[in-house]
């Protein structure tokens, strides 16, 4: 065995459609576009929505809604994983930081505390807002709130 009789396996390499050479290599004419019409023609890209002339579904249906661009999105964490964290790391004190450590918010969120769960020790939460019932329930377990 040397290079030179190295060969590709047989039936691995296929020879190129030469496309529009003359009726003696079978694919002349048409050049395998069928007949006439627009996407026979070079150049021919088809609009994004186009449907053939039909009015396309964007403009069929009516528009609906609004974006309000005044919305405010916050992550929301309940009370319950407040109580979770505060005692599998022994905290007084939850903010931000210590939810962003311990993976529930990115530092890109802004937080809300919402009251699904309860608090059983006293605990100085930090967060963007609250809901009532969540600054209620802490309050009521003898800690405080800070919004920031």
């Amino acid at each position: 065995m040397n290079l030179s009789s190295l060969k590709p396996a047989v039936g691995s390499v296929k020879t190129r459609k030469r496309i529009g050479r003359g009726p003696g290599s079978g694919l002349g004419g048409t050049s395998t576009r069928g007949h006439k019409g627009q996407k026979s023609r070079s150049g021919y890209s088809r609009k994004i929505g186009f449907e053939g002339g039909q009015m396309p579904i964007q403009r069929r249906l009516p528009k609906y809604g609004f974006k309000n661009i005044n919305r405010v999105e916050y992550k929301a964490i309940n009370l319950d994983t407040i109580q979770e964290l505060a005692d599998a790391q022994q905290l007084t004190k939850i903010g931000i930081p210590e939810l962003i450590n311990s993976g529930f918010v990115s530092s890109k969120h802004l937080v809300k505390i919402l009251a699904k769960g309860a608090v059983t020790s006293a605990l100085e939460v930090t967060a963007h807002a609250f809901s009532k019932a969540a600054e209620e329930a802490i309050i009521k377990a003898g800690g405080t709130t800070v919004k920031l």
